[in-house]
């Protein structure tokens, strides 16, 4: 029976869970709701930006006059390393720990009318360096056990600044995504004596059937688990644990791969695409980690044109992820868009 013709699930070995796959609803006409395209002009420089070089930010600290990137302490950040690592609640039913951690902000760029899809090379790679200097700087934290580093982009995914930046939470416990994605490759090594993504990777380099792009590093593809209509992954070929081990060109690579990949979203509807994205990598909570194998997911949340969004209700909350688009026909347009630029 093939994949594109008839209802199926398919299952997710990162994180043991399933997604439905309904290639016929594509057709069904759309009668829900229709997001409004805002404006998406920027100016170069903000006054009201507390982003921007040299304005204030709203907990009254001043930005320096920085040129390319700039991190600093999230003024309001969700988790604080001061907290005591202590049991506030605890029963059968009803457990509540404190969590310790720290939460930064890191600009990409000066310039507030930037995106990745409008840097050049150099200048993404000078935010991979921000990255890869990030986690390494939280990983020698005794209580820092994991780093997740994230972008949201777009009002729409819940940025509350258009200029572009990225949030690098160091937390004390492992989140839930990575904690599925351990256990999964975990398992994976111990039955097999291999990494799962790698083996993955080999699968969808033979295929070709759900990869958009790739070069002598990486390989960006639509994963044949998706969920978001448009989601995609980065992989690279070489089987590192995070972004600390990226040599050099590895780095020109991976921005490659970013700069690609944002400029298509843009290109798929004709508008600035809205997405989140974030890489997932080895704990650092100090054991060996030969399991994990980088990876960069994107979720972006555009259907069909730039008004119509993925809502995760009804039966996606209750029971199961679905979606009407197949990996392959997804992956099939992005691709084709890459091959234009």
């Amino acid at each position: 029976m093939p994949l594109t013709g008839s209802s199926h699930r398919r299952l997710n070995p990162l994180t043991g869970e399933w997604v439905l796959v309904s290639p016929h609803r594509a057709q069904r006409p759309w009668q829900g709701q229709v997001e409004a395209v805002a404006d998406s002009s920027e100016p170069a420089y903000d006054p009201s930006c507390y982003l921007c070089p040299g304005n204030s930010r709203s907990g009254g600290e001043r930005n320096p006059s920085y040129s390319s990137t700039f991190v600093f302490d999230n003024d309001f950040p969700a988790i604080r390393p001061d907290d005591n690592e202590r049991e506030i609640a605890s029963s059968e039913l009803m457990v509540a720990q404190s969590e310790r951690g720290i939460c930064r902000v890191g600009c990409f760029s000066p310039r507030h009318d930037l995106t990745l899809a409008g840097m050049d090379q150099t200048q993404i790679v000078s935010v991979i360096e921000m990255c890869r200097q990030q986690f390494s700087d939280l990983a020698h934290r005794d209580f820092i056990h994991y780093i997740q580093i994230f972008e949201n982009r777009g009002a729409m995914m819940g940025a509350s600044n258009p200029h572009p930046h990225c949030q690098i939470w160091g937390t004390s416990s492992l989140p839930n995504e990575p904690a599925k994605e351990q256990g999964s490759q975990r398992n994976y090594l111990d039955r097999y004596r291999r990494c799962m993504l790698c083996d993955y990777l080999r699968i969808e380099k033979s295929s070709g059937e759900r990869v958009i792009f790739e070069n002598e590093s990486f390989l960006l593809l639509v994963p044949f688990w998706a969920v978001w209509p448009f989601e995609t992954m980065i992989l690279p070929f070489q089987h590192i644990a995070d972004l600390s081990q990226l040599n050099g060109r590895q780095s020109e690579q991976l921005a490659d791969v970013l700069q690609k990949v944002t400029s298509c979203y843009n290109r798929l509807f004709n508008v600035p695409f809205p997405y989140s994205m974030g890489y997932h990598q080895r704990p650092t909570d100090g054991e060996v980690h030969p399991e994990w194998h980088l990876h960069a997911h994107f979720f972006p949340p555009l259907l069909r044109s730039a008004g119509i969004r993925k809502f995760m209700v009804g039966f996606e909350l209750l029971g199961t992820p679905q979606r009407d688009i197949t990996p392959e026909n997804a992956a099939e347009q992005l691709r084709e868009l890459c091959r234009k630029q």
